[in-house]
């Protein structure tokens, strides 16, 4: 199918929305009007040319979520460089391995990450810049010299600003790297995915043609911008469309998002599942847990004032203006998503993967199957490796315009992703009923959704835990939003001497904290289990996973 770039509906967006808000800080000072969007990007051009910065070039973004981040994005983009997003989570370590891994050229950081890292511990860096102001932190002589005269050669060639006719979007390189997404910010071997224009294009025509926005329509920007699905459905296809994009630039805490939803007024919020659930769970569920209350919520004529009550209080909670709520990262949990469904609130559970630019399948809330996640994009199509695909569950195989190039300088992992036969392999387990629609029963894979759709993959935790003091072996597994330690210990002669006069318990606390101090904050262990005995493995000794909760 012929796919429109996504800069071309950016473009088209300026034409008709030229002096109208585009994004904003929803708490700080960096705002921007579609023409003061295309002034900014202007003159990055400019001084991205006069410091020798190439098309093709790898410039790498670090930093929470923020008009600035966006207008960046938007202007790399543009320009015919490639982004390297980067969660701000990860650790100094992390960001110096990726950027190194992905030989970016500039590195822009928000303030979090300007304050833990060196810059010169990257060697490949011709600056880094802290993207609040766009000034400097770090960078030699002739860059230096080079950025400051920027400003002057930009007031020399557009004298009267940026005007409308000056803005000529590229859209003839769909094939070619538009981003390469670090899913894990691992020291080890790290997983860049490589997605192209085309990736980012499928998935953002999809959205403008099914979900057009409406003149004064606002989201807000709470997921992680470095995260594909927080970048495509709370960024990228709304500025394309002509949205207003605030950004969330606090933690999501409870607080601030009930707060931030009230200010906003968003029409669409896209959220992972723990979100809803603690809000399902806190305010919802108590009212409707008393005997009272339960045979209300199944009485006929009954049923009907208590649900619409139900319904208000949760439209009045997001902002009062919500037309669709998007769910995805992972499956919701079954209690509430029955409440969901029976007081008919306009949600529906994605599935996506970073992998696929994120998105694979959706569906309108009004026609969405309950407990399913949507029916396959025409843009990815969609296929269930098992002898009886709407029956038995098998592995789920994507193949499409928005599948990724493959894995950035990591052959082996790429040519492991993809069958014979070109489909990819999302080690995700399901089965496609007749009617389409697409069901997951479960993971081939182990990653665990973070609490704002990061990626955490417990092996890296184990790998750390496995070479503490008295530990054999280890699980990590995610109980209420967070991650818990299972631990077989040494109690070998060897392992009592280890200990020396500390109990097991002091020992795994002490191990516990070491581990944290080198991880982000999402993917920290809040606990350590001791277990009696050895983990159930399989013939090729694998620990038998599943077994472990």
């Amino acid at each position: 199918m012929a796919t429109k770039h996504y800069l071309a509906y950016l473009q088209g967006t300026m034409q008709t929305h030229w002096d109208r808000l585009a994004m904003k800080d929803l708490d700080g000072e960096n705002s921007y009007t579609y023409a003061e969007l295309a002034s900014a990007i202007t003159k990055l051009h400019t001084t991205w040319k006069a410091c020798g910065i190439k098309e093709g070039d790898k410039i790498a973004l670090c930093g929470r979520n923020c008009a600035n981040w966006g207008l960046l994005f938007l202007a790399v983009e543009s320009y015919k460089a490639v982004v390297v997003s980067i969660l701000p989570d990860f650790t100094a370590e992390g960001i110096y391995s990726l950027v190194d891994h992905s030989e970016a050229v500039l590195l822009y950081v928000g303030p979090n990450v300007k304050k833990k890292i060196d810059p010169t511990q990257m060697k490949g860096l011709k600056a880094t810049i802290f993207m609040d102001n766009m000034t400097i932190v770090e960078a030699d002589d002739k860059f230096r010299k080079a950025f400051e005269g920027a400003d002057a050669a930009f007031a020399k060639a557009y004298p009267e600003g940026v005007k409308l006719k000056d803005i000529q979007l590229p859209t003839d390189n769909l094939d070619e790297l538009a981003v390469i997404n670090y899913t894990s910010g691992s020291t080890g071997n790290p997983k860049g995915v490589m997605l192209t224009h085309l990736n980012l294009s499928g998935n953002v025509e999809f959205a403008c043609q099914r979900i057009p926005h409406k003149p004064g329509d606002t989201v807000l920007s709470m997921l992680p911008i470095a995260h594909m699905f927080g970048l495509m459905f709370e960024f990228l296809y709304q500025v394309c469309d002509g949205a207003e994009v605030y950004f969330l630039t606090q933690a999501p805490t409870p607080t601030v998002l009930m707060k931030a939803f009230a200010q906003v007024k968003p029409f669409m919020i896209l959220t992972v599942p723990l979100v809803i659930e603690k809000i399902v769970k806190k305010g919802v569920l108590p009212k409707i847990s008393s005997p009272m209350a339960k045979i209300m919520w199944k009485t006929p004529f009954l049923k009907k004032v208590i649900r619409s009550k139900v319904k208000e209080g949760l439209d009045k909670t997001f902002g009062g203006q919500l037309r669709y709520l998007i769910i995805g990262g992972a499956a919701l949990n079954g209690e509430v998503e029955q409440v969901l469904h029976d007081i008919k609130f306009q949600y529906c559970v994605g599935y996506g993967m970073t992998e696929c630019g994120p998105l694979i399948s959706y569906e309108d809330w009004w026609a969405y199957a309950f407990l399913s996640c949507g029916k396959e994009l025409p843009q990815c199509h969609v296929r269930i490796d098992s002898e009886d695909p709407t029956g038995k569950d098998g592995e789920i195989q994507v193949k499409g315009i928005n599948v990724m190039k493959g894995y950035y300088k990591n052959e082996e992992a790429t040519k492991a992703v993809f069958t014979e036969d070109g489909w990819m392999r999302t080690g995700d387990l399901g089965i496609l009923d007749k009617a389409g629609n697409i069901y997951i029963h479960g993971r081939s894979k182990n990653m665990i959704l973070g609490p704002s759709g990061q990626n955490i993959y417990p092996e890296e935790l184990e790998d750390k835990l496995n070479s503490m003091p008295c530990v054999v072996e280890s699980i990590v597994v995610e109980r209420e939003g967070k991650l818990v330690a299972l631990v077989y210990p040494d109690t070998s002669k060897d392992g009592q001497k280890a200990l020396g006069t500390k109990t097991l318990t002091q020992q795994m606390e002490e191990n516990r904290v070491f581990v944290n101090k080198n991880l982000p904050q999402y993917s920290q262990i809040s606990a350590i289990e001791l277990v009696a005995s050895e983990f159930e493995k399989t013939p090729k000794r694998s620990i038998k996973r599943y077994l472990y909760k």
